[in-house]
């Protein structure tokens, strides 16, 4: 028997699913009307679904034991928690679009960390969203699904998130990066095959789990936004990389000033990356890497021990670069390295965590997958 039927008495009537992201790099760029280079991760969000004809959405998981339900008609933000809200913020929020959902009834499955730093919210909101409009087959465009749960993370969720990892869950394709350019609202495919020259993308989880619904990450956002007020400009992205230094002299905070230019170096940093992986120079993205790991932990203050540790000994044993990757504070870890010593670097990662007391790393595959898509 499966769970869902299980659970919910019957078979459901599809299968749909979202991935994970890992962002090579452009890290804390998207708020900032910047540039993202993620690629989508095989670890993903699974959802078994039914349609209901009473308006009630009934969510489940296989990994705990009850069900949650509500109505469609009464959901506003706030009105359902935990881990309920992100597939009530979804339904909200299409609704709030005027797309004609119904009820249904949802298994939530995932092989994706949660608290890695991999995105799991917004894969969570993808995945309910496109089982949610496959149901009532109601087509829409996949970037558009991007935006509307971002808008359901921020205003039901009440998590001050960009708009890159659900663009990444929606819009990634299979053996490329994701050149996302939110200013402009374009996307470009980027081969990213690390295995045809020779390498691989290392992904390690540290165990420490960052919580982007803290007031770390709004306080970052806070800044951003305060410095291009006080610039007079729209968003950082406006502020060129050539008039870095005339941008941070006028500002009254040190604290600002550091924010700003890891923001404006950063968006530098996704442009070389781009450049060098469309000249199949990929063995010379790693120091962008590093580069952007040192302002994460200097300029941006996101970082914490595990990941410094991480990245310094990845790069002592022979990485080509290492970073951390995502909202900060926890997470993982991305390094580049040759094919041949993945299993050097991961173990030497494991021996400084234990030297260090730390929780034991575990290591992810980071083959650059398809976006959401429908099962069966």
């Amino acid at each position: 028997m499966s769970k869902f039927v299980e659970v919910f008495g019957a078979e459901p009537d599809g299968v749909w699913r979202a991935p994970g992201r890992v962002n090579l790099i452009g890290e804390h760029t998207d708020y900032n009307d910047g540039l993202v280079l993620p690629i989508a991760l095989p670890n993903q969000i699974t959802i078994s679904g039914s349609a209901r004809t009473d308006g009630v959405i009934a969510v489940a998981t296989a990994g705990q034991d009850g069900i949650i339900s509500f109505d469609l008609d009464s959901l506003s933000p706030g009105s359902v928690g935990d881990w309920a809200a992100y597939p009530a913020g979804a339904a909200w929020v299409l609704r709030q679009a005027q797309y004609e959902i119904g009820g249904a009834n949802l298994l939530v499955e995932s092989d994706l960390p949660s608290g890695a730093g991999l995105s799991s919210s917004a894969a969570l909101l993808c995945a309910t969203a496109v089982a949610l409009l496959g149901l009532r087959d109601i087509e829409v465009d996949p970037a558009e699904v991007a935006r509307l749960v971002q808008r359901a993370e921020n205003q039901y969720v009440g998590a001050p998130v960009g708009l890159m990892d659900q663009m990444a869950s929606m819009c990634c394709t299979a053996g490329h990066a994701l050149y996302f350019d939110i200013r402009a609202m374009t996307t470009d495919q980027i081969p990213f095959d690390p295995a045809a020259d020779g390498l691989a993308l290392l992904v390690v989880d540290v165990k420490a789990p960052h919580r982007h619904v803290d007031g770390e990450y709004a306080a970052r956002r806070q800044s951003c936004e305060q410095a291009a007020a006080e610039l007079g400009v729209p968003a950082l992205r406006s502020i060129a990389f050539e008039d870095l230094d005339d941008a941070l002299s006028p500002l009254s905070d040190d604290v600002v000033r550091r924010r700003v230019r890891h923001v404006v170096t950063e968006i530098r940093r996704v442009e070389e990356a781009v450049a060098l992986m469309r000249a199949g120079r990929l063995r010379d993205v790693g120091p962008l890497f590093t580069a952007s790991h040192a302002s994460l932990r200097d300029d941006f203050e996101i970082t914490v021990p595990e990941l410094d540790v991480a990245v310094d000994t990845a790069l002592a044993a022979g990485a080509l670069g290492a970073r951390m990757t995502g909202g900060g504070f926890g997470g993982c870890i991305i390094a580049l390295v040759d094919a041949a010593t993945t299993t050097t670097v991961l173990t030497a990662i494991e021996k400084a965590f234990a030297e260090n007391s730390f929780s034991t790393p575990t290591a992810l595959d980071a083959t650059p997958s398809p976006g959401a898509s429908r099962i069966s």
